[in-house]
């Protein structure tokens, strides 16, 4: 049987990440997916024009009204916007205790405009990040959650991700795609085990949503796995092929999409 996997997310109109995204990898990884909005953007390929934020309550009143009906297998969160959303959020989990919570802590877009307000930084930290059993952040990311400065090498790594341990992450992927070189190297570290995952580094412009669509594929993967690095591990090889067919789209002028169908199209 399908798992029935959770989007808690903001839109994107272009497809490519947020919600949209999240969708599209549930789907290409086996997963019924289903959504609940937390902000409306007007984004493209370029950039962010706006953000519509959704109010706290109604976000509580899809969650509740899906929950109360729909066996969810895993839940992945990304956008939440603000601080009141977030406790929105957190009462939610408190309340129904869903199994495999991913969050993506989404503060910032590849066009560099913020999605989480900065006053909400500590309301993401302090109150949700116990609550989840896996956080994906890239580098800058783990240093704003931190509040330290970004890590400049991949010999950092073992020892950040043991601090945002320290803050009640159960596991964490950190993802370290900003450092150069020819392997992206991210480290998966929880239950007192690092290991370093390398990916080949596809060189293209179309890497809009791929926190989004690597964080969603994980969730969706990881009802179907024995364990959380089985899920970690599949998911970055479909994260790594979607971006090297990410070139038979054409989508914007900006940052496009990955190519979340390849398998199929």
């Amino acid at each position: 049987m399908a798992p029935n996997v959770l989007s808690i997310a903001g839109t994107d109109p272009s497809g490519g990440a947020g919600i949209q995204a999240d969708l599209k990898a549930f789907s290409a990884n086996g997963a019924y997916g289903m959504s609940v909005i937390t902000a409306l953007v007007a984004q493209t390929t370029t950039g962010v024009v706006r953000v519509q934020e959704v109010a706290p309550d109604f976000v509580t009143d899809q969650l509740v009204t899906l929950l109360d009906d729909v066996r969810v297998d895993a839940v992945k969160i990304g956008m939440l916007a603000n601080a009141e959303i977030i406790r929105a959020v957190v009462e939610v989990l408190d309340r129904y205790s869903p199994r495999h919570v991913v969050l993506d802590p989404v503060m910032v877009a590849k066009s560099g405009d913020r999605l989480l307000a900065p006053e909400a930084v500590g309301a993401l930290r302090e109150q949700l990040l116990p609550r989840v059993d896996l956080i994906t952040p890239n580098l800058p990311e783990a240093a704003d959650l931190l509040g330290e400065p970004e890590i400049t090498d991949v010999e950092q790594m073992p020892a950040q991700a043991e601090r945002l341990s320290a803050l009640g992450a159960k596991q964490v992927l950190l993802k370290g795609g900003h450092f150069d070189g020819g392997d992206s190297v991210d480290l998966l570290h929880g239950d007192g085990v690092s290991e370093f995952l390398g990916s080949e580094r596809v060189e293209t412009t179309n890497d809009h949503g791929t926190g989004c669509t690597l964080s969603a594929a994980i969730a969706a993967l990881r009802p179907q796995r024995s364990g959380w690095p089985e899920a970690v591990r599949e998911a970055k090889l479909y994260l790594t092929e979607a971006l090297r067919a990410s070139e038979r789209l054409e989508v914007g002028r900006g940052h496009g999409p990955v190519h979340h169908f390849h398998t199929w199209w």
